[in-house]
């Protein structure tokens, strides 16, 4: 990967132009153009991770409505990326003037460029059988080089460029996240859902536990009544043979394997803790291993699928 600019100087603060206290100012706004196959898509999604409202395709001649539109929703659309692809019929080469009206109306838009050698890019189309989108009766490499044409000013005027030649998706993903999502952004985030095994394994788990072969409080009858959520009940299963281990492998795993799940991508993990009904064992289980992965740094929290269905 190479970058024309210098990256931490001109991305510079998300909220807005110092000293400046206009909703403007307070929008983000990263608009994203570059040569088809050079990872407009990746980027994109890229950018909804982090956070952000993403707008593809959107005409050139729309960017500064779309600007003044996140204003007035405010929220989440207040972080608001559009995405320029040549191929819309309202593209237009003067980027540099849409950029220039944009900050002339009080905002900061950061352009990223991403780009790729010809010959990486005449891979890309061919791995997929697609041509390319400006190459008419023509070659690949025709149509590539139109499009560079037509892009050279866009990226002259880019804050960020982004050479993906060498870049796969998870990448060229990171990249985007390190330079517009802060930390918290990117962290793995570990729900510990509980629930009971008659009623059906959750669709989204990650790993499933099986809480079973601990003794059930149902049949205390001073605790059946009562949930895992309760200390009477949660101290009686985690006081159980195996219990402590239990908990402690599965809070090991977990941390040996966020780092990995990290680098490819993943943002969500749900460990899933499942008991006969999801009344007590799994929610005692569930709440304490929730509570060890904080421990130990991960955003982690515990929900519960079936409390309250007996």
């Amino acid at each position: 990967m190479s970058e024309a600019r210098t990256v931490g100087d001109e991305i510079g603060d998300p909220n807005g132009v110092d000293g400046q206290s206009t909703a403007e100012a307070e929008t983000t706004l990263v608009v994203v153009t570059g040569l088809s196959g050079g990872g407009r898509s990746t980027v994109a999604r890229a950018l909804e991770n982090v956070g952000y409202y993403v707008v593809d395709n959107l005409p050139q001649a729309l960017m500064l409505d779309m600007a003044e539109l996140a204003v007035k929703a405010g929220g989440a659309a207040r972080r608001t990326a559009m995405v320029l692809d040549v191929r819309s019929r309202a593209f237009s080469t003067d980027l540099a003037g849409a950029i220039r009206e944009l900050k002339e109306r009080g905002f900061s838009p950061r352009v990223v460029f991403v780009d790729a050698d010809d010959e990486v890019l005449i891979r890309r189309f061919e791995s997929v059988r697609r041509s390319h989108p400006l190459q008419g009766d023509g070659r690949l490499a025709d149509g590539i080089a139109v499009e560079r044409g037509l892009l050279e000013e866009a990226r002259d005027q880019a804050d960020v460029i982004i050479d993906t030649s060498h870049l796969n998706v998870n990448q060229l993903r990171r990249r985007i996240e390190e330079l517009f999502g802060g930390e918290d952004a990117r962290r793995l985030r570990v729900t510990v859902l509980s629930f009971g095994f008659k009623y059906g394994l959750p669709p989204d788990a990650d790993f499933v536990l099986d809480a079973r072969f601990l003794p059930n409080p149902y049949w205390v009858p001073e605790l059946r009544e009562h949930t895992g959520r309760e200390e009477a009940v949660s101290a009686y299963v985690l006081g159980q043979e195996g219990a402590d281990a239990f908990v402690a492998s599965y809070a090991d795993l977990v941390n040996a394997t966020t780092t990995g799940f990290e680098r490819e991508g993943k943002r969500y993990l749900t460990v899933a803790v499942g008991c006969t009904g999801g009344k007590h064992r799994s929610v005692a289980i569930a709440e304490e291993l929730a509570g060890r992965l904080r421990h130990s740094g991960l955003a982690a929290n515990a929900q519960h699928r079936d409390l309250g269905r007996e």
